[in-house]
């Protein structure tokens, strides 16, 4: 039966097959548009447009000049209950840092305060109101050289302003322990997780390639009182994390 999908969508699906099955390894180069012309019998236009689509899928990505390389992926796992662990048992490791170090991997993060107005999303999930200011802790944090995923927390200024979360160095004590010092123990959290395409910004901090969806993953903590004290947003490449909850089974279930 004859192949009626469009001629660039035939070279795609050819080119992805062989990327999928490994024939086309990582770091390999992908033909060029006058290999696949040549190849496929087909114009420059439809073999551009067969490269910018596999671009957009977050499979290959331009390299020198005109090369392309067949995208190296190691999807991380970010797990959202890592956090409700105990630190990590080196003081100047967090969860993330010490989680690749010991996979062989090589994590790093860039950390940054700012006092600023949030948005009136984060406003509404801290109960602020919208002249109100925050602390806001930004991080990218990277694995490998590659920006793996942002995380900014924010926290209503009046209860923090003379902490050391107005540091922005990594906290050995760990943001919820500061916290709890300070009185607002964290008792309950709510976990939001949206699938959504990315703002300009977060392309930019991320490097992410065209048409590469994120997950937002928003948690707002809480105290026993239901007062919120802090709210974390993560903004994850698609392409470059599996999401893993594990959770242990309530003792009393049937």
């Amino acid at each position: 039966m004859a192949n009626t999908d469009p001629l660039y969508m035939q070279v795609t699906n050819d080119l992805r097959s062989k990327i999928n099955s490994g024939e086309l390894a990582p770091g390999a180069t992908i033909p060029s548009e006058h290999e696949l012309m040549e190849q496929h019998q087909v114009s420059r236009h439809t073999a551009q447009k067969a490269l910018s689509l596999l671009t957009s899928e977050g499979l290959i990505t331009a390299g020198q000049g005109r090369r392309r390389e067949v995208r190296r992926r190691e999807p991380a796992a970010y797990r959202p209950q890592e956090e409700l662990l105990p630190r990590a048992q080196h003081p100047e490791m967090d969860q993330f840092l010490e989680r690749f170090s010991n996979e062989d991997r090589a994590p790093r993060q860039d950390i940054s305060v700012s006092v600023l107005v949030p948005s009136l999303a984060i406003a509404r999930r801290l109960g602020l109101a919208p002249e109100d200011l925050t602390i806001v802790r930004r991080r990218v944090r990277y694995l490998d050289g590659e920006a793996s995923y942002i995380n900014d927390t924010y926290f209503p200024h009046s209860l923090v302003k003379d902490s050391e979360i107005a540091d922005p160095r990594d906290l050995a004590r760990g943001t919820l322990r500061i916290l709890q010092d300070l009185g607002y123990r964290q008792d309950r959290i709510l976990d939001e997780i949206w699938i959504r395409m990315p703002t300009n910004d977060e392309s930019e901090r991320l490097s992410l390639p065209p048409g590469t969806p994120v997950a937002e993953h928003v948690r707002t903590g809480y105290t026993a009182e239901g007062t919120p004290i802090r709210c974390a947003v993560s903004i994850l490449p698609g392409d470059r994390h599996v999401i893993a909850l594990e959770f242990d089974m309530p003792a009393d279930w049937t």
